[in-house]
């Protein structure tokens, strides 16, 4: 049974007794130590819930779980913080996320816990096993997959074009491309715009070690930041205009984790221990979902 104590500033085990007389700091302890809890209970719990169909997006994209002021704690490790722009000391997660297509409307379906010197897995291993297990199970009606350009790797478009899924990705500038055989590869802040209307309806391109043609559009932020944005849909009907709403989805994503940091202190555990620092954040997903 899930007990909620909910508290904006105190998330530990003493805070915890101090307001469930039955219940000691000791058990909580024991009961994120001992237990073995997995992102199959998030699916399970989850899958009801969803809007999904067609037009839904699945999108994978990855936080840091801040934890430079605890030391010895098994599953943190010095990596970079999207939040902090540099490395930081944490426990790095994998989400999987689920959009039905409106404006906020996010539900996490699985994670990972990117720990390599524990299992030895990367980031890319957590993508593709997330993935597959979502293919294999088929019970999502959702076909479009969004990711930065952390995830664009070969391997992982191949994987998800072997699916049959869509993809919308980013790429970063000192990717090579090749327009034709004439014009050989060619990194992107090289590119011209292309002729008759410019990057307004994109342009097919090979990319290195892609055995499949992809369109590219270059997006030009208000500020001047450069986006290049793949995707291997080469309907004569994309534009630009839809590949900003793809896009937008993704960066849309950031409430949710700032949501689920925010309600649930998921980077406030204190234990040692790898099983129950995993444990702790199983329920921190659970305890999100349950509060929606």
């Amino acid at each position: 049974m899930l007990i909620f104590c909910n508290t904006p500033r105190n998330y530990t085990g003493t805070h915890l007794a101090a307001h469930l007389p039955e219940v000691s700091h000791d058990q909580v302890y024991r009961f994120l130590r001992n237990n073995t809890f997995s992102a199959s209970q998030l699916r399970e719990m989850v899958q009801p819930l969803l809007s999904d169909s067609p037009e839904a997006f699945l999108l994978v994209d990855d936080r840091v779980q801040d934890k430079r002021y605890r030391r010895f704690i098994e599953v943190a490790q010095r990596q970079y913080s999207g939040n902090v722009h540099g490395l930081v000391t944490g426990i790095g997660l994998v989400n999987l996320v689920h959009n039905s297509g409106e404006r906020g409307d996010f539900m996490p379906l699985d994670f990972r816990v990117y720990a390599p010197a524990q299992d030895g897995l990367m980031k890319n291993d957590h993508f593709q096993s997330m993935f597959k297990q979502v293919v294999e199970e088929g019970k999502i009606q959702a076909r479009t997959l969004l990711f930065d350009s952390w995830y664009a790797s070969s391997e992982n478009l191949k994987v998800i074009e072997r699916a049959g899924w869509t993809f919308f990705t980013t790429l970063k500038s000192n990717r090579l491309v090749r327009l034709s055989k004439e014009t050989g590869s060619q990194s992107l802040d090289t590119l011209e715009p292309p002729a008759g209307g410019g990057w307004s309806r994109g342009v097919e391109v090979r990319l290195q070690q892609v055995p499949f043609r992809i369109k590219l559009f270059k997006l030009v932020a208000i500020d001047g930041r450069i986006e290049w944005v793949i995707t291997h849909h080469l309907a004569a009907r994309l534009n630009r205009e839809m590949v900003i709403d793809a896009v937008q989805v993704r960066w849309q994503v950031e409430g949710f984790h700032r949501s689920f940091k925010q309600l649930t202190g998921s980077g406030k555990c204190q234990c040692r221990k790898a099983q129950a620092q995993r444990n702790h954040l199983t329920c921190c997903y659970l305890a999100w979902v349950s509060l929606q």
